[in-house]
């Protein structure tokens, strides 16, 4: 039984007294990371801005399997920010890796538009929190969400098919396994009406990630589209938590947590799809759990940035001499923590500024005298890592303190 077979469907129910622990923790995240946020320097939530929305475009693709260029993406969300000067290189390791998983999973890379088409769905759903929703809208992401090519089905419409619409996991010489089977495509008009109507008379009626909670679910329920349902129903969930937070500020990526719990992520909606019961509550505190995580992620990005700020005006009020490969070097470091969480090589900064080993090597010793630079391991397997910031004797005020 399916959870649209329910004889209350779609009356959803949670308990709200139960989920309160998530939501106060939740709550109490995201209040650090809009507190932290405002004392950031410009550059610095410019920055935090675009990793947001960056992070968000490529994790909602690569969740479906589709891998899009990062560069491109964040290139592309600072030029809608009007912030290109603040954009900085975002690397692959930022996102978890991800392999397809199941039948309806794909991999497109050939569409030159589908960075651009994923931005356009994100920002066009937060850009509207102040609006109602309309079926007009969710068709218009649809329609933009699979732009300039051939495709295999109708954009911008729901699905009309007479077979039904499965997610399956194919079985080699057995059966498929049938994770969820939709609601007939004949019903999904009047469902998608009363999904619209209940999410512009809920503000404000609920709590707001409650509320995107359960709007994700409802959506996916139905899966009204032939393909795309699950990037439509994040992006109804952030328009959800858009108008929670009345911003369309992207400082967090959800996304970006649902992707690195991905597996965890199709399990939760399936135990919430595949029962005749309408109590939700297990598939609610799962998502506010990953909205709590998502804020901290945040939070650690300010810190970071933070961080690195205080390490320049370090460098360039008391080291200014250092060369350019050494600040090339101090950059690569301090931007892409990920790729060189365990240090650098000798061979890599060689790689990176096109010096001479020997040269390298003096200037790495250099940094290391510094107090910029940690040594650690011998021979082959000699790493240098950025130190830990200690601040100067003209850096001590508490408004400066992490």
């Amino acid at each position: 039984m399916w959870i649209w077979q329910a004889k209350k469907w779609p009356n959803f129910e949670f308990d709200a007294q139960a989920l309160q622990p998530a939501v106060t923790s939740a709550r109490i995240a995201q209040g650090r990371m809009l507190g932290m946020a405002s004392q950031l320097q410009l550059v610095d939530l410019a920055d935090l801005t675009i990793e947001g929305l960056a992070f968000e475009a490529l994790a909602t693709a690569q969740i479906e399997g589709e891998m899009l260029h990062p560069q491109s993406v964040r290139q592309s969300a600072a030029r809608r920010l009007g912030l290109a000067t603040a954009a900085k290189t975002t690397t692959k390791a930022a996102i978890p890796s991800a392999k397809p998983a199941r039948k309806n999973f794909k991999i497109d890379n050939a569409a030159p538009l589908r960075e651009e088409a994923t931005l356009d769905v994100i920002q066009a759903a937060v850009s509207q929190y102040q609006q109602p929703l309309s079926e007009a809208q969710l068709l218009g992401w649809h329609a933009s969400l699979f732009p300039g090519r051939m495709n295999r089905f109708t954009v911008g419409v729901y699905r009309s098919h007479d077979e039904p619409m499965q997610i399956v996991t194919p079985q080699l010489g057995k059966n498929d396994i049938i994770h969820y089977e939709a609601l007939p495509s004949k019903d999904v008009a009047a469902h998608m009406q009363q999904l619209v109507a209940w999410f512009n008379s809920s503000q404000g009626q609920i709590d707001g990630i409650a509320r995107a909670a359960v709007a994700h679910l409802w959506l996916e329920a139905i899966h009204p589209f032939e393909d795309g349902n699950g990037r439509i129903g994040r992006a109804l969930s952030d328009l959800a938590l858009a108008q929670d937070a009345q911003s369309s500020q992207h400082l967090f990526s959800l996304s970006h947590q649902l992707l690195a719990h991905r597996s965890d992520y199709y399990d939760q909606l399936q135990a919430a799809t595949s029962k005749g019961n309408l109590n939700v509550t297990a598939w609610v505190q799962w998502f506010i759990q990953r909205l709590q995580g998502a804020c901290e992620h945040s939070i650690q990005q300010m810190q970071g940035a933070v961080s690195k700020t205080r390490i320049w005006q370090q460098v360039r009020s008391i080291h200014p001499g250092i060369s350019a490969g050494q600040q090339k070097v101090l950059a690569k470091l301090l931007d892409t923590k990920e790729a060189f969480s365990d240090g650098i090589s000798t061979e890599k900064y060689v790689a990176i500024t096109g010096l001479s080993r020997a040269t390298a090597y003096r200037e790495l010793t250099v940094l290391v005298s510094l107090g910029l630079l940690l040594k650690s391991g011998q021979g082959r397997g000699t790493r240098y890592g950025v130190a830990a910031f200690k601040p100067s004797p003209a850096d001590t005020s508490p408004k400066q303190k992490l």
